[in-house]
């Protein structure tokens, strides 16, 4: 065998051997893809995991708000990043503590499979007030700032939320108390889901458990079709 020839040989032999190498590579990074990707679950199973989510997501009229810095919170921030949005107040004594307390659970380091920094980066929590008489900006930026550091409190004209309220499925009502101008107010504990378009998504039915929310939210982001 001359040297040309065996010099050949080796030459195909090692282009061969990097091609299965390559070929093999290829497959396990396809495999880790697939098995690290959030699995796309049925309308039912999302259902079982307590999050409606709506065959065609819903359009709702312009949002003219004020969040907890005094800017403008408009339709505009509800694009780009999905929303999960909480109704209710400051004064509130169960629902809306255990709800954002859960939330801060659902975005933290902590529990199964957290979510990671790009995914975060994807997702804003949102408390709207139900109680804007009472519910300044001041007061709202030292509310949710307790639970956590990026989550928005807004509020605005008691008019306007209440439509957007109502456009959103959520029921809220001032009941008076004992004493002089002294009220609460009953309302849904549902949590509002708005995907990147800025549409009505779905809800999590209250009450809510963080780590099935976690679960659930990545499903409906792995198969949104932005």
């Amino acid at each position: 065998m001359t040297e040309d020839v065996a010099k050949k040989r080796r030459d195909n032999i090692r282009l061969t051997v990097i091609g299965v190498l390559l070929m093999a590579a290829a497959g396990v990074a396809g495999f880790v893809h697939k098995v690290t990707q959030p699995r796309v679950l049925s309308f039912n199973e999302l259902r079982e995991n307590g999050a409606i989510v709506f065959e065609k997501p819903r359009i709702f009229g312009k949002v003219d708000l004020i969040d907890q810095d005094g800017n403008p919170f408009d339709s505009a921030r509800l694009e780009g990043k999905w929303t999960i949005m909480l109704f209710g107040f400051t004064f509130c004594p169960d629902i809306c503590p255990t709800a954002l307390a859960d939330l801060n659970r659902m975005v933290s380091s902590s529990g199964e499979n957290p979510l990671s920094e790009e995914e975060l980066a994807n997702l804003q929590i949102v408390m709207v007030s139900v109680d804007p008489e009472r519910d300044t900006p001041e007061v709202l930026n030292n509310y949710v700032k307790f639970f956590n550091k990026d989550f928005v409190g807004v509020t605005g004209n008691p008019h306007f939320i209440r439509k957007l309220a109502a456009e959103l499925n959520i029921a809220y009502n001032k009941v008076p108390m004992e004493g002089e101008g002294e009220y609460t107010v009953d309302h849904s504990g549902n949590l509002v889901i708005i995907n990147p378009r800025g549409h009505y998504h779905g809800f999590f039915r209250h009450p809510q458990d963080p780590m099935q929310m976690r679960y659930t939210w990545r499903s409906m982001r792995a198969s949104f079709k932005g």
